[in-house]
Order: C-alpha cells, then sequence, then structure tokens
C-alpha cells in the first residue's frame, strides 16, 4: 500500500500518563500504516516540561502559530498532590493549555461525539451541543498569593501615561487567599469575533452567558464587546435565521438543560472548562468530545477534552491491561489530519482522516467499545467490553477494509 504523502509538518505535542500510551498506540496503529506522517515533535510531558523550565510549551505554542495546524495529547497541570507523586519538579507548573492559549489568542470549541446507540441522559437533547470557551486569561492566567497575619490588599494599575488607579480589594483579620485575574479586551473581541463566525459557520444560534450583575466591570465587558461585535454579524443572522441571546450563566445552566440542543454555549474560559464536561458526560462520556483552538490568523490546534487518565496509568504501570476509550484523541489527530490537508490541497488525506472516523463509528456500531460507554448503551442493544489495544485494532481492520 502507496501511503498518503504529507508537505507540511504538523506539530505533534506529546503528552502525559495513559493518553501517552494511547498516543503512541494510535500513530502506530491506525496513523502511520497508512501516512507518511511528518511532525514536529514537543514532549509536553510533565517531566520535559519541567526539564525545560516549561519553555517547551512555549517553543511548541510558538511552532504551532508558524506551521498553522496541531495535535496536542492530554498532560499533566500539577497541583500539590502532583509534587508529592513528581518528587523531581522543582515547580507547581502553569497548565500548558492555558499557556498556548495565551499565546496563540485562540477560542476553544468543544463539541460530542454522538453514536446511535448511546442517547444523552437530559432526554429532551437531541442534537449536539458546542461549548465555546474564551481561550486567555481569567483562572489559568491569574497570580495568587497567601498571607498570613491581618492586613488589606490593594490592586493597583500603573498605566504607561503614569496614571494610577488603585482599588481596595479586601481588609482581613487573620490568614487569607488572594487572587488576581485579568482579561485583554483584543482577546475578548477575537472571542466574539470567532463565536459569530462559527455560528454563521455552522448555522447554529449562539448563547453567551457571564455574571455581569456581580462582576459588573468584568464580565460587563465581555457582554459589552458581544454586543458592539453582533451589529457587525446582524445581518447575516438574519438572513440565515439564527439567533443571538446573552443571559447570566445561572439562568443558561437552566435553559440548556430544559433544550432539545442543537446550538452553541460561549463562556469565559472557567464556565467553559466547567460545562464541556458537563455536556460531554451529559451526552456520554469525557472520552467523547472533541476539541479544537481557532486563533484569529486561522491556526488551529487540536486536542481531547478530557485528562491524562491518572487511574487507568497505574494499572498499566502494574502490567494489567486497561479499557480507556481512545475516540477524543484519535478524532483529535483526524481533525489535525483533515486541516493540513485543506490547507495543503491533499485530498487523500482529507479523505483517510473522513476513513478513521467512520471506521471508529463501524466499530461502535458493531457493539465493540470500551468499558466506559458500555454501561450506557441503551436497553437491548448487544455490547462488549474489550480493552484499549483490542478496540484500537478493531478499528484498524475496518479502517484497512476502506484502503
Amino acid at each position: 500500500m502507496n501511503k498518503i504523502q504529507m508537505v507540511t509538518p504538523l506539530v505533534e505535542m506529546d503528552g502525559d500518563e495513559m493518553t501517552r500510551i494511547l498516543w503512541q498506540m494510535i500513530k502506530d496503529q491506525l496513523i502511520t500504516p497508512f501516512v507518511d506522517l511528518k511532525t514536529e515533535y514537543y514532549d509536553l510531558g510533565l517531566l520535559h516540561r519541567n526539564e525545560t523550565k516549561d519553555q517547551v510549551t512555549v517553543d511548541a505554542a510558538n511552532a504551532t502559530k508558524r506551521l498553522g495546524v496541531a495535535v496536542k495529547c492530554a498532560t499533566i497541570t500539577p497541583n500539590k498532590q502532583r509534587m508529592v507523586e513528581y518528587p523531581q519538579l522543582t515547580e507547581m507548573w502553569k497548565s500548558p493549555n492555558g499557556t498556548i492559549r495565551s499565546i496563540l489568542d485562540g477560542t476553544v470549541f468543544r463539541a460530542p461525539i454522538l453514536i446511535d446507540c448511546i442517547h444523552p441522559v437530559v432526554k429532551n437533547w437531541k442534537l449536539p451541543i458546542t461549548i465555546a470557551r474564551h481561550a486567555y486569561g481569567d483562572v489559568y492566567k491569574s497570580v495568587d498569593m497567601y498571607t498570613t497575619e491581618p492586613g488589606e490588599c490593594t490592586m493597583t494599575f500603573k498605566g504607561a501615561s503614569g496614571e494610577e488607579k488603585t482599588l481596595l480589594v479586601q481588609k482581613v483579620d487573620g490568614p487569607a487567599v488572594w487572587q488576581g485575574a485579568h482579561n485583554k479586551e483584543k482577546s475578548i473581541r477575537s472571542f466574539a469575533r470567532a463565536c459569530f463566525q462559527y455560528a454563521i459557520d455552522t448555522r447554529q444560534d449562539l448563547w453567551f452567558s457571564t455574571k455581569d450583575t456581580i462582576a459588573k466591570i468584568y464580565d460587563g465587558e465581555f457582554k459589552k464587546v458581544f454586543e458592539e461585535e453582533f451589529e457587525n454579524y446582524k445581518a447575516k443572522f438574519e438572513e440565515l435565521g439564527i439567533t443571538y441571546f446573552y443571559t447570566l450563566i445561572d439562568d443558561a445552566v437552566a435553559r440548556v438543560i430544559r433544550s432539545k440542543g442543537g446550538f452553541i454555549w460561549a463562556c469565559k474560559n472557567y464556565d467553559g472548562d466547567v460545562m464541556s464536561d458537563m455536556v460531554s458526560t451529559a451526552f456520554g462520556s469525557l472520552a467523547m468530545m472533541t476539541s479544537v483552538l481557532v486563533a484569529p490568523d486561522g491556526t488551529t490546534e487540536y486536542e481531547a477534552a478530557h485528562g491524562t487518565v491518572t487511574k487507568h496509568y497505574y494499572k498499566h504501570l502494574k502490567g494489567e491491561a486497561t479499557s480507556t476509550n481512545p475516540m477524543a484523541t484519535i478524532f483529535a489527530w483526524t481533525g489535525a489530519l483533515r486541516k493540513r490537508g485543506q490547507l495543503d490541497g491533499i485530498d487523500e488525506l482529507v479523505t483517510f482522516a473522513g476513513q478513521l472516523e467512520e471506521a471508529c463509528f463501524e466499530t461502535l456500531s458493531a457493539g465493540i467499545m470500551t468499558k466506559d460507554l458500555v454501561g450506557l448503551v441503551d436497553e437491548g442493544f448487544e455490547a462488549t467490553a474489550v480493552t484499549s489495544a483490542e478496540f484500537i485494532a478493531a478499528i484498524r481492520t475496518r479502517l484497512e477494509a476502506k484502503r
């Protein structure tokens, strides 16, 4: 079999724990036998990020800007527990996703992967719900500290003109924790434009939610910018018969649960992180959600929306076979390969991405699936739980039949 030839490399960002194991299995079994894969490789595994003082993450993000398309494995963002598990760490490094999103200044669009034999736990959901997540600032770019004594904290802005503004954050009578977050109007505006354009491209209604009744200035700026930018898209929305509306996030949650789906829900950074997990779980599994970061210049980065599956990794280290769902990671690869093919005019690569996705769906429709999905299938549908290796092998068989 002649392998599909690539012209421009993808940026490949390797990751951590069980997803790193799956990453290699997917490449070995489902991609490199069919594609002469060209990548610019960056190891974003936690220990290598530590060795490079996280410079490797910055390098990977800049390479993505240069090459235009990236595919990323799930990575660890260390907390105190991780510092114990990995005593080699010299610092509690920040989220690599946060660093990459900050550099690319894009919007993350996350949507569930739907299959006929699994219906959402929210019985009235009939169509997928896409989460549009702002990818800059907020808690991911915040600074924080702990203080031990009574006192007060202020926040001061020093302008380039010499102007200063100072606000009292709070006075405390004992130990306290503090956090300072920010966002840029330019990034908020890019977020709004990306959401409106994506709604037009996919012909879906757009909902946007914050909490401007509480964060009157911070969240209020998001609301204002969206209203201003919508004026540039309003005529096209009316032409397509789609709508945009703003509501408070607590009201949005209630509306989403009562809805039939089939729309885009735009959220601030952390809100989008939480709500995408809720949506993916309600539709089936955290491992059944696509995630793509789209930058204003068209740069795209594809990844799985879930974590590194730590519990399965420790089983793997003991020599135990695991039934870890690789679907979201496979779809990260197919998304990146399809985009690379589209940009380089390689139709065969675009077709291959579609064939691999079809092979995944055919495998699931045959009742061959990982353990997380078997308990979710509709009554009367016969499904068998297999290991990750067996699941990928079954996909490989169906993919070969298409080549």
